[in-house]
């Protein structure tokens, strides 16, 4: 088998993973499909990049499980004219695969590099929808806002004010919560006229959500 044929089997065999694990939605599973997670991966990980499962990369960050990111965009019910704030940028793959289903994404992560990185494969990809931000992403982007969707991609004790502030009525925000050293839920919330309202989707695991610009 050559390396074309082999990397389009360990594709199909990504893609058959994800719907095991329960994501239905074709518009998902057809991004996660074109957004190679193998160009997020580098060093010794590289060869489990099709594997579903959490990997490091650099500044102590990790890129997140395939099939988590997926339920997570699934949960998110994003529209070809939605404007999209991720927090938490990492290496840049949720803000990918997000990008082909949004009208716009923002990306917000406090660690430079990470911004840096990210900003050189969404080039390279032509994913010209993305503009990623070096900023502390626990205030949002109140400038852009509001936004239509909001993904959070690290745990907070409760759902951020800051960035429920941000989310337009009707809008809404997918976020881990919880303590840091114990399994967190994954939330998704709604902004109605009358209020919030709150689903709990399925334990996850995330780094937590900090304040302030890391000093790498």
């Amino acid at each position: 088998m050559n390396e074309a044929d082999d990397r389009a089997e360990r594709i199909m065999r990504f893609v058959f993973t994800l719907r095991t694990k329960g994501v239905a939605d074709p518009a998902v599973l057809q991004a996660m499909e074109r957004i190679d997670r193998g160009a997020f991966v580098r060093g010794v990980f590289a060869e489990r990049a099709y594997e579903d499962m959490p990997l490091p990369i650099a500044c102590g960050q990790t890129i997140s499980q395939p099939s988590v990111v997926a339920l997570m965009t699934e949960a998110l019910q994003v529209g070809p004219r939605d404007k999209v704030l991720e927090v938490g940028t990492g290496s840049g793959y949720q803000a990918a695969v997000l990008s082909l289903l949004a009208r716009r994404v923002y990306t917000i992560e406090r660690h430079r590099r990470l911004v840096a990185e990210a900003r050189v494969l969404f080039d390279r990809l032509g994913l010209t929808n993305i503009t990623a931000i070096a900023a502390d992403g626990s205030f949002g982007l109140p400038e852009q806002a509001p936004f239509d969707r909001i993904l959070v991609t690290a745990a907070a004790e409760d759902a951020p004010g800051p960035l429920l502030a941000q989310l337009r009525v009707g809008g809404i925000m997918v976020v881990p919560v919880g303590q840091s050293d114990t399994v967190q839920s994954l939330i998704r919330v709604r902004k109605l006229e009358t209020g919030l309202e709150y689903d709990e989707l399925r334990p996850v695991r995330f780094v937590p959500l900090l304040e302030g610009m890391a000093s790498d």
